[in-house]
């Protein structure tokens, strides 16, 4: 589990969090939020540390005392977790502590990750996870608890906006009147998507977009990458450090994406439709989670074709295999139907998300972007 020395950058943040335990004025709930791969959760987790440290330092916990020796081991009595699963048993909520081997697992790896890479480790396949009404009663269970040290007792909740509305509601109380000395750290990519009651009984904690000097020490550090490498892995990354680690090497999802994007603009041009129909199966039956990461996906892409035809590389975030692809691309993408495309994607992005047939939506859009690709 992390300290601060460990998080990249946010070093604002870091003065922020320490100096609130060291004045004694530590809200009871904090809500960290901010782009993607900007080191929410490490964060939260080194404030966590610090707050169940023995023997704090003025800038990071000592790493030496008993309650960090449990923490390392994400095992202490006073800290605990909720976050996004998935039922294990048709009819009966689950609840997080029946995930927390493979949540540990993930956390000693790396704490720099996002909700892709849970729904592998607990295999969702197409189920949504979420934070179901049964661990509500949990958490008001373990928080009822007295400190077994005598300190703090800490509540990290990662994608609070997983929470199903009865959970959240039921939370409400516990939120505004914690039990003494109890804090909340709720870590939250889409915090639009949290009830309003929910982020009123919080104090905002909003992280910045790593800078590409941050990025670029950090990959040269983990990864050994030469200067020249580091420096453009890290421009492509736009902040995050998510994403420069999957430009490294093309994770297997981003791959997947891509070759998706690269079939469906090909065959929408040659008004392929037997093929187009196959290509809308194919996606059909992948998770809804990975159906919204694709569209996501495909949008940035009709972006950075569309900034490529301007001939400003320093504008450009795409990898190698993106770049070379776009190369005769990106004339297809211009002002005639720039909007348009753009248009269809986050309409198709938006019926998914309202749980619409997926074969329908996806069908639909292949169809339609024949007549987009046709407007040069």
């Amino acid at each position: 589990m992390p300290f601060f020395k460990d998080v990249v950058g946010q070093e604002e943040v870091k003065q922020l969090l320490t100096g609130s335990v060291r004045s004694g004025k530590v809200p009871h709930a904090l809500l960290f939020t901010g782009v993607s791969g900007s080191g929410k959760l490490p964060l939260a987790l080194a404030f966590a540390r610090y707050l169940l440290c023995q023997h704090p330092l003025p800038d990071d916990s000592c790493g030496n005392c008993a309650s960090c020796r449990m923490v390392d081991r994400l095992a202490h009595p006073d800290l605990h977790f909720a976050f996004p699963i998935i039922k294990k048993k048709a009819g009966r909520d689950s609840v997080c502590d029946d995930f927390l081997p493979q949540w540990r697992e993930m956390l000693e790896r790396d704490p720099y990750v996002g909700l892709q890479q849970w729904m592998r480790r607990i295999d969702a396949g197409n189920q949504q996870p979420q934070i179901y009404v049964r661990e509500s009663d949990e958490i008001q269970r373990k928080l009822s608890l007295k400190s077994s040290q005598g300190g703090y007792k800490v509540m990290l909740v990662w994608l609070p906006e997983k929470m199903n509305v009865d959970c959240a509601n039921k939370l409400l109380k516990l939120l505004e009147e914690p039990p003494v000395k109890t804090v909340f750290l709720l870590v939250s990519e889409q915090p639009d998507m949290l009830l309003s009651t929910i982020v009123s009984r919080t104090q905002r904690v909003n992280l910045h977009p790593l800078s590409d000097q941050e990025i670029e020490g950090f990959l040269r550090i983990r990864y050994s990458l030469v200067e020249e490498d580091a420096r453009d892995i890290a421009h492509r990354s736009t902040g995050s450090l998510l994403k420069a680690m999957e430009n490294i090497q093309l994770s297997e999802e981003n791959r997947l994406c891509f070759d998706l994007f690269v079939n469906l603009m090909r065959m929408a041009y040659k008004r392929d439709i037997r093929s187009l129909k196959a290509w809308s199966e194919q996606v059909a039956g992948m998770g809804r989670e990975r159906q919204k990461n694709l569209l996501e996906y495909c949008q940035r892409m009709v972006r950075e074709n569309f900034i490529m035809n301007f001939r400003h590389p320093e504008m450009v975030y795409m990898n190698p295999d993106e770049e070379s692809f776009s190369v005769r691309f990106a004339p297809f993408i211009n002002e005639r139907n720039i909007f348009q495309i753009m248009a269809l994607l986050e309409e198709a992005q938006t019926h998914i998300e309202q749980n619409v047939s997926a074969r329908m939506v996806f069908f639909d859009m292949a169809l339609r972007m024949i007549v987009e690709m046709k407007q040069r």
